[in-house]
This record gives structure tokens, sequence and C-alpha cells, in this order.
């Protein structure tokens, strides 16, 4: 491993093929003056919200509607920033990690918007997260190609989607890069290699430097990056309000706090989008101990219209019209197979999920493979018309309360064996493929990506600490999950071979699964052993 120091960062990671066009000293000064600027900020940001989790996991605090930004709500005359170019029609985006192969294809895809991804659908290898940015700088230049197997060349067309880059969240760190011995902010990283480089050459083609903001839980974490925003535009002379950002909604106490993130990001805001798997998975880490009426039934069950969910998704729809901001539905994660009988049926239901969100007012929607994008772009366009958008249709007909938000019984249904079996089976694929560099893993006809991680265990592990029992009457027990997890395990191995790693994996679904606490899945002892084996 080498170690070398530039602009106050020292780089401990290997060196690679043109990884000198990346980390240039002026790119590594940018980051360091981000990250000297905001990295105090951030930690008493996460601070905050741990100790917010605690006082709700404690039943110290009832989820409710901030009463301090209440004028910020029922203030009618702010709007977001008008839509920028390449994003005023986003009824199909397809989403994926940024490796050149997915790069290509999805820049292809027919889809309006690529979510280039460096957060849950990369596994952080050091080679991904600097041979991503390599693949975006070349993309944007028009300088990537990919060759399959058998010969095969493909090349970006002449109208691509246009990229919107996710980086990682607040709460991960960039271990590859450190200042004074600590390690950098890896939001900063993903952001600001990718603005630093890029930014102007996004400019001169007529569009611009786009992202999409995963995992904030309130208004002063969106507050913290408008303000990376500004000082970053500064440091590089572009004008104020060049940058875009569109925030996942993806956690319970973000949902009530979606107008109060809009505003702080009013200069820069794009949109919400409705992010299900995560929004499921904060709602068990805050209300994992709160009882019964905080189970959530078997994963497959949880559906989008579960009222818990429209209550979501409507508020979401309606907040962001009512300030001109798009709305973005939620990830069909669907992939086509040779099976017409089986691809039939799994269109059907991708169609009358996006018939759902274009019904309800949505702007357009996440798939996560191009053979979807044809479903998607038609059901959007039936509905869309001429029009690019739906941002006319304010929604003044709905009406959320908090009871609504909190209403996770609503979602009805049973936890069966065959739930908790699937939870552990696809967890530890996950996991594995995880390990093995890949973030986006193919699983039982599903793409499935670090949300898949944190939902699957986590339900598991709510089920034992509430002794949820299965519809036959058998209690969830730690002895139950452990002799059904080395069953799977078993299962897995046989159809995975010899070279995965599913020791690895049953260890870290074992930490994070099983015991007291229910840590997130990228912040545990397990992911920093197993990080530096990644490099």
């Amino acid at each position: 491993m080498s170690h070398r120091f530039t602009s106050q960062i020292e780089v401990a990671g290997p060196a690679g093929e043109r990884y000198d066009e990346i980390l240039t000293p002026a790119a590594l000064a940018f980051i360091a003056r981000l990250d000297n600027e905001f990295a105090g900020r951030r930690r008493e940001l996460l601070d905050e919200r741990r100790q917010r989790r605690e006082k709700l996991a404690g039943g110290e605090e009832v989820l409710d509607f901030r009463p301090e930004t209440r004028w910020i709500r029922n203030d009618d005359s702010w709007q977001v920033a008008p839509a920028a170019p390449g994003l005023e029609d986003r009824r199909v985006e397809i989403t994926g990690p940024t490796d050149r192969k997915m790069t290509v294809n999805a820049l292809n895809s027919g889809a309006k918007v690529w979510l280039a991804d460096f957060e849950d659908a990369t596994s952080p290898t050091w080679s991904n997260i600097v041979g991503g940015q390599l693949n975006l700088f070349d993309a944007i230049r028009r300088d990537i190609d990919f060759t399959t197997e058998s010969g095969k060349r493909y090349t970006i067309c002449d109208n691509p989607a246009t990229i919107v880059v996710r980086p990682r969240g607040w709460h991960l760190v960039e271990k590859h890069l450190r200042i004074d011995g600590r390690p950098v902010s890896a939001s900063l990283v993903d952001f600001g290699l990718y603005l630093f480089h890029n930014a102007r050459q996004l400019l001169a083609r007529g569009s611009g430097p786009y992202f999409y903001l995963p995992k904030l839980e309130n208004h002063l974490e969106a507050r913290l990056w408008n303000d990376v925003f500004r000082l970053a535009q500064q440091e590089l002379g572009i004008p104020q309000g060049t940058i875009r950002a569109t925030v996942l909604i993806e956690t319970i106490t973000a949902a009530f706090e979606m107008d109060e993130i809009l505003f702080e990001l009013r200069e820069h805001a794009a949109g919400l989008n409705a992010g299900r798997w995560d929004y499921i998975f904060s709602i068990i880490k805050n209300f994992g101990d709160a009882g019964a009426d905080f189970v959530l039934p078997d994963r497959a069950e949880v559906t989008m219209t579960a009222p818990f969910m429209r209550a979501y998704t409507e508020l979401l729809v309606q907040t962001c019209h009512k300030r001109g901001a798009h709305a973005i539905g939620g990830m069909a994660a669907f992939i086509p197979s040779k099976d017409p009988e089986a691809n039939a049926l799994a269109f059907e239901k991708v169609r009358q999920d996006k018939e759902r969100e274009a019904r309800d007012g949505f702007d357009g929607s996440w798939v996560a493979h191009p053979g979807l994008v044809p479903v998607c772009r038609e059901v959007f366009d039936d509905v869309l018309g001429g029009w690019p958008n739906q941002l006319g249709r304010t929604r003044e007909d709905v009406s959320v309360t908090a009871e609504d938000l909190l209403n996770v019984a609503s979602a009805g249904g049973e936890v069966t064996e065959k739930g908790l079996r699937a939870n552990i089976n696809v967890a530890l694929r996950y996991v594995d493929a995880w390990l093995r560099g890949t973030g986006a893993a193919a699983i039982f006809g599903l793409m499935e990506d670090a949300a898949t991680a944190e939902i699957a265990r986590a339900q598991v592990w709510q089920w034992i600490r509430n002794g949820t029992k299965l519809d036959d009457g058998t209690a969830v027990t730690d002895s139950l999950v452990r002799t059904m997890l080395d069953e799977e395990l078993a299962s897995v191995r046989a159809d995975l071979g010899p070279e995965a790693k599913l020791d690895d994996a049953r260890e870290i679904f074992v930490e994070t699964a099983l015991g007291e606490k229910l840590p997130n899945f990228l912040t545990t002892g397990a992911y920093a052993r197993y990080l530096t084996d990644l490099v």
C-alpha cells in the first residue's frame, strides 16, 4: 500500500492506472478545503442523530412535525429554483453503480436521468471509488466505451441520460484519504472529486453538476449540504445555484421535515425521491423497541399501497409540487430474464406500480435495469402527454397527519418462516457480493443493494427483540435464527461455491442482526475490518 501526502491529504491507498488524473493535487486541496471547513459541523450533526434516535427509542420524544419550523410549512410564498437544464423532464430514471459497463448502458438506456451511484449500489473499495470517478470523467467528455466478451463494442449515444451523482451519506468516511490522521467525509470525497473535475465541462455541454443526497434525517443536515454547495461554487468560481440536488426521503424523521429540507436547499433544490427500503429500515431503527405496533410483516408484504406508505408518498408529492420541485417515485428492482411467463407477470406488477405513482402525481420514477425503461416511460407518457412533468398537480386534496405517517400497523400481513428464511438467505448472498466488490447484485430476479442488507437483517433483529410469532405460532428467537442461519448458509454455499465469502458474510450478519443494538451495516466493526481487506 502506498502513502503519499498532497495538499494536506494523505492518500493511503494503492495507486492504479490513471488514478493521478483524479487524485490531482488541486482536487485533493479542494476536498481538504471542504472537509476542514465542515468536519466539525458534520460530527455535531451525527451526534445529534444518535441522541435523537435514543430518545425516540426510549420514548422520551414523540415524533411529530417541528413546531419551531411551522412558519416554513405555512408560508406559501417560497419556491425552489426553476428546473435546471436536463432536469425539466424526469419521467424515467435508471439507477446503478459507476462501473464502466453500467455507465455506458445507463447513458444509452433511453432513461431521462441516470443516478450514478457511489452509495448503496457501490461496494466502497478504493478501486470502485476512484474507478467510478474516472468513468464519469470519461463519459462527460464522450470518451468512454465498453466491449463485451463477444467482442461487441458500445459507445455513448448522441442523446444520453442526464447524470445525477449520489455520493455516500454523511455517516460514512473514506479511510483512504486522511487529514492529520482522521479520515475524510465520504460524502465530500464523492461530491468534491466529481464537481472539481466536471462542473465546467458539464456547463459547457449545456448541463450542470447534479446530485442525489442520501440518508438525510433532518433539515439541519440539508443546511450543511447547502453551505457545502455555496463554498464549493465560490472556490471553483462558478455561479451560485449551479449545483442542483434531489434529496432522498428515506428516513422516517426526514418525512416530517420535507418542507424544511426543500427550504434549506431552495436555491439548489431539484426535488425529492421516495426511497422505500431505507425508509422502512429507518422505521425499524428508530422504533424497533417500541412494541408490536411497529413490527413489520415479511418484507415482500410491505408494499407501497400500505396506508402508512401511501401517507408518506402522497405527502411527498404534495410538498414538492407546492414548492415547484419534482417528486420522483421509487425503485422497480425487477431484472428481466429468459422466462417469458415470469417476465410477463413481473412487467405487469411494475406497470401497476408505476401507474399508481403517475396517478398520484409523481413526475417520474426509478428502474434498476434498462429493460424496464420502456415500461416506465410508456406509463408516464400516457399521463403526461406533451407535458414534461406534473408540477401543476398540487394535490391539495392530500391531508397527512403525524399519526398517518406512524401508523406502521396499517401494513397488516404476517411474519412467516419463508419470509424469515428469505431475509437470512438474501442478506448472506448480498453481503458476499459486497465483500467481493459488487454493490448491486442480482438475487432471485431482483437488483439488490446495500438497503437490502439493512432491511433484511433489521427485520430479523426486530422480530427477535419483540418475540414475534410466525404464522404457525413459532416465536422468533435468537436460537431459531441461528439454526436457520446455518441451514441457509449451507444452501447458499452449495449454490455459490468455494469462492464465496460466506463465513465472513455470516459473521457480519451475526454482528448486525443478533446483537443487543441495531448498528448500521456500513458502520459496524465488521465493515471496518473487511473494508481494509477490500482496498
